[in-house]
């Protein structure tokens, strides 16, 4: 009798984001110097609370006039060498991809969303990982209310989808890959 072989177990990806997918303003989803830019910034943090400095995210948002179409074609490459020389910083895309540094640190800046309740869609890549993570950073600003999604959430989990005002314009998110219920972040399934 031949026994069916069993599947090899699924190895990490990574660490090799650093020099492969990140681009020149990946971070720059508003054009430069758009007076309603806001910044949203945060860390990676594994279940010790560590900072993880080679997570690449990926950001996904509606723009200011609650459209998700984005503006394709922006990042512009170097005509011979075909290298990405980044945004050509008049449209918002409504699409940013970011490098944690060494600190585990990220920024971004963007443009509110203007809905009922406005929010990131971000995607984790980080090592140690088998699979990328979904989650959402809600902004609270004047008249957010909390969607059916949060709303399902008990309080102390729904705690940790929400970005901190730290002052006008500036909102503070950080990512646990692990931890308690109050610590790590919700991850969102798609299917």
């Amino acid at each position: 009798m031949t026994v069916p072989p069993l599947p090899t177990p699924s190895q990490t990806v990574g660490p090799f984001y650093g020099y492969a997918l990140p681009f020149t303003g990946g971070g720059e989803i508003a054009p430069a110097g758009h007076p309603d830019a806001v910044t949203v910034h945060g860390r990676v943090l594994d279940g010790d609370g560590s900072p993880v400095p080679d997570a690449l995210l990926d950001f996904w948002q509606a723009a200011p006039d609650g459209s998700r179409t984005g503006a394709p074609g922006s990042l512009r490459r170097d005509p011979v060498t075909g290298a990405v020389l980044g945004r050509h910083g008049v449209d918002f895309t409504g699409f940013g991809r970011v490098a944690t540094d060494a600190d585990g640190h990220w920024a971004l800046r963007t443009l509110l969303p203007r809905h009922d309740t406005p929010y990131l869609s971000i995607c984790v890549f980080a090592r140690g990982l088998l699979h990328h993570l979904y989650t959402r950073a809600y902004l609270p600003v004047p008249g957010y209310e909390p969607d059916a999604l949060l709303v399902s959430l008990p309080a102390e989990r729904r705690a940790t989808l929400v970005a901190d005002e730290e002052r006008s314009g500036v909102y503070g998110f950080d990512i646990r890959l692990q931890g308690g219920t109050t610590e790590e972040t919700v991850f969102l399934d798609f299917h």
